[in-house]
């Protein structure tokens, strides 16, 4: 009898911006997929998703990946929370995503920045006034400009040995900024894949005394803010073959400026200003090779012959990954497509 440690991991109720919380259940002989994962249940009243008097919540497994931190007896267990009857909690993304036939893929641009507690600051940022401007640390090399690469390699070994489709790193704009990529042929294991990554560079910064700031703007000033670019196509956007029907779709995200800047991460008016590469938060452009506008078209999606897919720059950082991808397939079903499309 082999016993298993399944590591149960779900969003809390905290806001604007939900934590991630987790813990570990022991079983015996564990299969390793999910649905053999047995719900479970939390304090609700704990992280603020129940009341003391009514606080059982219960956590579903949606998603099982290997823990590459105990592997072998290990497994990562993606939860939706769902009420004590087995309805969706309120805060439960996840449950909002209506694409069951998995037509849209997608794939999100994660930027974080590892910060030093200490300082209070970026890595690699001096304890008194800045480091030098922006422009050598963007997808650099060298001491004193890839600052935090030691997190940054042991964090993507770990999201490959877990099993998820993490398709590349890069160092970012800003000192001790970096991004990864994550993409999957379905909204809902995107969403999963992007919240298992995130876990899994939260306890790899924890062994290392550091933090990781989702914050969209964690720098004041003339500073990149941190985003997680949406990339997203459905069967249309692949074959379409049509620059009509790609600008009937970005002009269906006009009208529902608000519906997505709510869901697109908390304090993001810091982030989208029209500088740094980004578009108003009250503004909605859509344009070719545009990282100005708020949806980009790839010049690779034109050169396709307009089959590819879309980039929404909007998302910040701190978004919830299941209510953006929400929020755009709810837009794109909406859009007024050409009678030749």
């Amino acid at each position: 009898m082999t016993k298993c440690k399944l590591e149960y991991i779900w969003l809390d109720g905290y806001q604007p911006t939900q934590s991630l919380r987790s813990k570990t259940k022991i079983v015996d002989n564990f299969s390793g997929k999910y649905e053999d994962a047995p719900m479970w249940s939390f304090d609700g009243s704990s992280t603020a998703q129940a009341p003391g008097g009514s606080s059982d919540c219960l956590l579903k497994p949606v998603a099982c990946f290997p823990d590459p931190g105990r592997l072998g007896t290990g497994f990562l267990v993606m939860c939706e929370v769902l009420n004590a009857d087995g309805t969706p909690h309120r805060t439960n993304g996840r449950a909002t995503i209506q694409d069951r036939d998995d037509d849209f893929w997608f794939g999100f641009e994660q930027e974080y920045t590892i910060w030093d507690p200490e300082t209070n600051k970026p890595v690699g940022f001096p304890q008194e006034g800045y480091p030098g401007p922006q422009g050598p640390y963007y997808c650099s090399v060298g001491s004193g400009k890839a600052v935090g690469r030691e997190i940054v390699e042991e964090h993507l070994e770990l999201c490959l040995e877990a099993g998820l489709n993490v398709e590349g790193i890069n160092a970012e704009v800003m000192m001790g900024q970096w991004e990864f990529q994550i993409f999957s042929k379905s909204a809902e294991n995107a969403g999963d894949q992007v919240w298992v990554a995130r876990y899994l560079l939260e306890r790899t910064a924890e062994a290392h005394g550091l933090v990781i700031n989702w914050h969209c703007k964690p720098v004041k000033g003339d500073w990149n803010g941190s985003g997680m670019h949406a990339n997203f196509s459905n069967t249309t956007l692949r074959t379409c073959g049509s620059r009509e029907v790609y600008e009937a779709i970005c002009q269906a995200f006009q009208p529902r400026i608000k519906e997505h800047i709510d869901v697109y991460g908390a304090d993001n008016e810091q982030r989208l200003t029209g500088l740094h590469e980004t578009q108003s938060i009250d503004k909605f452009s859509y344009g070719v090779s545009d990282r100005g506008a708020s949806i980009r078209i790839p010049i690779g999606t034109v050169e396709n012959g307009w089959k590819g897919w879309l980039e929404d720059r909007r998302p910040a950082s701190n978004a919830d990954p299941y209510m953006v991808a929400s929020a755009i397939i709810s837009t794109v079903k909406s859009a007024k497509l050409p009678v030749t499309a």
